[in-house]
């Protein structure tokens, strides 16, 4: 479950109170991980996507908690009175991002008051330096020229003339602090709550996206190393050949990386980006792993992604950096969609697990043999029910579900489906798998339908919006997470007490 789907008295969940609740009942009922999607900045324009944001870096803003700024001496508690949103079961962005920002530029203005938090703020900066400066600045020019991407700027802004950008440093120095000190807040409270997960013997499985968008602070600071042209344009895109999830494929739009540069540099920017997630939670999926090792191309001219071609990603030196910078490897490979002979022997290499997902596993053409079954599993993978970008257990068996899997499904678990309750049927088929660890989306143990659905990949509109209520949180604490509990210890995942 991700940040955002928290109960909130803010239109969006954050790292506030309800946070902190969700972890207690996560211990409380013998749970070790909460995996989160991508916890990096989001806009409107690429509808809200925690995987197409303008930094690889810097936190989203709209994670911070008001509640918890209050209690800093922040905000005053008028400020929270007339920020408060009725409870509904999807985010209103359009609401959101105007009233966070409201609430940050004022916490902004009272932070300058309370001296004691200068010298953290101070020690942070220089911390983060190798990415902080830039995004901040970045930041400052996406305001200061709305509507243009960053190769329409003034050239000499473009081009990152030195002389050009102090100029411009020293004009916005207020605002460009004013951005530095809003991922100092954000950073603050994310690492306050992983310490409580820590305290708690919650991992955090965090998820790094394996692209960013063509206007964000990576391609502006580091263009030569990303496919562009010579007026940095980009000449490919990303995405996917078609797939499961769509006939004319996945048209991302990404730039693709320049992978000799990658290489003549060290990955120097990988090995940062990687050390920098790693900070912030205890395993890193990666997002799209075949990617790194081959990826689809599309010309920038092409409308979808049907047109590509196969090109070679990071290759073995890549893969050698990851081994010795990382020597636990603690990532989960999603290597989901077309997956070849050589993704998957550097997938054993490594020894990294990779996703199985039960809703793939009924198809009739692959049936009984499917990687996605349990009894194909091996130990070293992450089952999933379903992930964000799948729909719901219930909502697949009551509107996507087809009589050919619906019969496979019946024959697999030996009995007739019941909609009422078969979630719980897959929901026990992944605890009871051999994999080493088993993920549940929250949607899942409520038993929710369609419409709490977080992600329907090649559909731009209504998504990323799902979030709990009150009403579910509890419904969470006493009935759902219990159940869960029980199954847990039956299979020997927790952690059983002596009482229990």
């Amino acid at each position: 479950m991700h940040i955002s789907s928290l109960p909130s008295r803010f239109g969006i969940g954050d790292f506030g109170p309800q946070a902190y609740q969700f972890v207690d009942l996560l211990a409380k009922n013998n749970q070790y991980f909460w995996q989160v999607l991508p916890l990096n900045p989001t806009e409107f324009k690429h509808g809200n996507s925690p995987y197409h944001s303008y930094s690889a870096f810097a936190g989203n803003p709209l994670f911070i908690s008001p509640e918890l700024l209050y209690q800093e001496g922040l905000l005053h508690k008028e400020n929270l009175n007339d920020s408060y949103l009725p409870e509904q079961q999807n985010i209103d962005f359009d609401s959101i991002y105007p009233l966070k920002n409201k609430l940050l530029k004022k916490a902004c203005h009272f932070f300058k008051q309370i001296p004691d938090l200068q010298q953290e703020f101070d020690c942070f900066c220089q911390q983060q330096t190798f990415w902080l400066n830039d995004y901040a600045l970045f930041e400052v020019l996406r305001s200061y020229y709305p509507d243009t991407e960053w190769n329409q700027w003034p050239s000499p802004i473009k081009e990152r003339d030195s002389n050009a950008l102090q100029k411009f440093e020293k004009k916005m120095v207020n605002e460009i602090k004013k951005q530095k000190m809003i991922q100092f807040l954000f950073f603050r409270q994310w690492n306050k709550l992983k310490k409580y997960c820590h305290q708690k013997n919650i991992n955090i499985i965090g998820d790094m996206p394996i692209y960013v968008i063509y206007h964000s602070a990576d391609v502006w600071a580091n263009p030569d190393l990303f496919k562009l042209d010579r007026n940095k344009n980009p000449l490919f895109k990303a995405g996917v050949p078609p797939d499961y999830f769509s006939k004319t494929g996945q048209l991302w739009g990404n730039p693709v990386y320049q992978w000799p540069a990658h290489r003549k540099e060290r990955f120097n920017w990988w090995i940062k980006r990687i050390h920098h997630n790693l900070s912030m939670v205890n395993v890193l999926r990666i997002d799209h792993f075949r990617g790194l090792v081959a990826y689809w191309e599309i010309a920038s001219k092409e409308k979808t992604a049907v047109n590509g071609q196969w090109v070679t990603g990071g290759g073995n030196s890549f893969f050698q950096m990851l081994s010795r910078e990382f020597p636990d490897l603690p990532f989960i490979a999603e290597d989901l969609g077309v997956i070849t002979e050589d993704v998957v022997r550097v997938i054993n290499q490594l020894g990294l697990p990779g996703m199985r997902v039960l809703q793939f596993g009924f198809d009739t053409d692959s049936f009984p043999h499917s990687l996605h079954l349990p009894h194909n599993y091996r130990l070293n993978c992450v089952v999933y029910t379903g992930t964000h970008d799948n729909n719901t257990i219930q909502g697949w068996l009551q509107k996507e579900i087809k009589a050919s899997q619906k019969r496979n499904l019946k024959k697999y678990l030996g009995k007739n489906i019941r909609i009422v309750n078969s979630y719980w049927d897959l929901i026990r088929m992944a605890q009871a798998s051999v994999a080493n660890l088993a993920i549940i989306p929250t949607q899942d143990i409520l038993g929710l339908g369609a419409e709490a659905r977080m992600n329907y990949p090649s559909h731009a509109n209504s998504n990323w919006q799902w979030c709990l209520t009150t009403e579910q949180m509890t419904e969470m604490k006493d009935y759902a997470l219990p159940r869960l509990k029980e199954l847990t210890q039956t299979y020997g995942r927790g952690k059983i007490s002596k009482k229990s």
